[in-house]
């Protein structure tokens, strides 16, 4: 018993850093959100679908990278297992993982629709289901979010993306309620279009005149500080936030201001 309190007294003068899963790190917001993880001392375990990426990001940030697509209806499932089986635990949850489709809902191909059903809202959810008793259980955690302003107030040519989109915002705003007093946090970031490879993905360039690109730094520096501060549902860029409250508040109002302004 002795010989176990310096042992005690050293391992409590280096604590084991917090350890966040990222999902879509291989590039855009994850990839720039584990590169500022990792300056703030996180452990990083890292998921994505472009195996090399994902490998660069991991190497350049310390990270454990841990390839998944969640577009299968089991990737979830395997990538939490994974997620634990590597680090014992996970502190934060940054889903950042995101699939995008435009045009008219009704050529919106089979097969997109699924993946983006999958991606963008069903695996969020089901790692949430695995990675939250942990959290409960230790009574502190983070589970970020990333939602987006189309989910806030609906977007011409982009319906199912709005959908999955306002779907993830509804789960996060309920799970709050659940979550209070728990330790656990639920945070929900929205950005307006980012300059990042999604457009390009997609299929189709970003084409509005406004709102225009914001880089990905900034949604990123938003995501830590959803982890670090109160901040618990910001919008990137800020004023975003304005239409929002309109749609809220007068959605006619909103709808002819969308008509004419588009």
């Amino acid at each position: 018993m002795a010989d176990e309190a310096p042992q005690r007294s050293r391992r409590s003068a280096h604590p084991q850093p917090p350890v966040a899963l990222v999902t879509g790190a291989s590039s855009g917001i994850g990839a720039t959100t584990s590169d500022r993880l990792a300056a703030a001392g996180w452990r990083l375990l890292l998921s994505g679908t472009d195996r090399g990426r994902l490998d660069d990001v991991a190497a350049r940030t310390g990270g454990h990278p841990l390839p998944e697509d969640l577009a299968k209806p089991d990737g979830a499932q395997r990538l939490a297992e994974a997620a634990l089986a590597t680090a014992g635990r996970v502190d934060a949850l940054v889903a950042s993982a995101g699939l995008g489709w435009r045009g008219p809902f009704a050529e919106t191909p089979s097969d997109a629709l699924d993946r983006m059903l999958e991606v963008n809202l069903a695996a969020p959810l089901r790692l949430v289901r695995l990675l939250l008793p942990g959290m409960l259980e230790r009574r502190r955690g983070r589970i970020v979010l990333l939602g987006s302003v189309a989910g806030q107030v609906g977007v011409r040519d982009e319906a199912a993306y709005a959908a999955t989109k306002a779907g993830l915002a509804m789960f996060a705003e309920s799970l709050w309620y659940e979550l209070r007093g728990t330790g656990v946090g639920v945070r929900i970031v929205l950005p307006g279009p980012v300059d990042t490879p999604f457009f390009a993905r997609r299929g189709t360039p970003y084409q509005r005149e406004r709102p225009r690109p914001v880089a990905v730094e900034r949604v990123a520096d938003a995501v830590l500080a959803t982890i670090t501060t109160s901040c618990d549902r910001p919008f990137v860029p800020r004023w975003l936030g304005l239409p929002a409250r309109i749609h809220g508040a007068a959605p006619g109002v909103f709808r002819r201001m969308a008509s004419r302004f588009g």
